[in-house]
């Protein structure tokens, strides 16, 4: 099982990660801090290029493992707007989705288009029958990317809101 390393979806286009773009991947996260540091543990003051080439470097090994499939988001002038990937901790038959976008690009539609894409996609994977994503309650955003991607609420874990989409 293994998805494309690039994926055209309309005005987007999804790539896997290289760390060639780690001082823009911390630029977005820096500017997008107020947004993403309530959500995911990563986006504090301290994520630099560093850190993001850290996370290249982890999401190709990770890759090659069979584990997760991350791609960089961008627009189809070259601007990168965000992250999305397919992960397989929900075990077999299923993958989650996990995503973030860059401030300015939020509320217009891109992140949604990015998980009906990658949706697609993972749900053409061999053997694969169901995604997930998981968002905290309070990140109403994310619900509104989920949802209008066709993932329906199935149930809450500690601080985690858990949506689905079947095949």
């Amino acid at each position: 099982m293994e998805p494309p390393e690039m994926i055209n979806a309309g005005e987007l286009v999804l790539k896997r990660w290289e760390p060639e773009w780690s001082a823009e991947v911390a630029a977005a996260v820096q500017e997008s801090l107020p947004e993403l540091a309530p959500f995911l543990p990563f986006a504090t003051p301290h994520y630099g290029v560093a850190e993001a080439r850290a996370y290249a470097e982890r999401s190709a090994a990770d890759w090659a493992a069979g584990t997760e499939f991350n791609y960089a988001i961008f627009t189809t002038v070259g601007d990168l707007i965000g992250s999305i990937g397919l992960m397989t901790r929900p075990g077999p038959g299923a993958l989650e989705i996990g995503y973030w976008i860059r401030t300015p690009w939020a509320g217009r539609g891109r992140m949604t288009a990015a998980v009906t894409v990658l949706s697609r996609v993972g749900l053409s994977l061999p053997g694969i029958e169901r995604l997930v994503i998981r968002h905290h309650p309070a990140n109403l955003a994310s619900a509104a990317v989920a949802a209008k991607a066709g993932f329906v609420e199935i149930g809450r874990d500690g601080d985690s809101v858990i949506r689905e989409r079947r095949a």
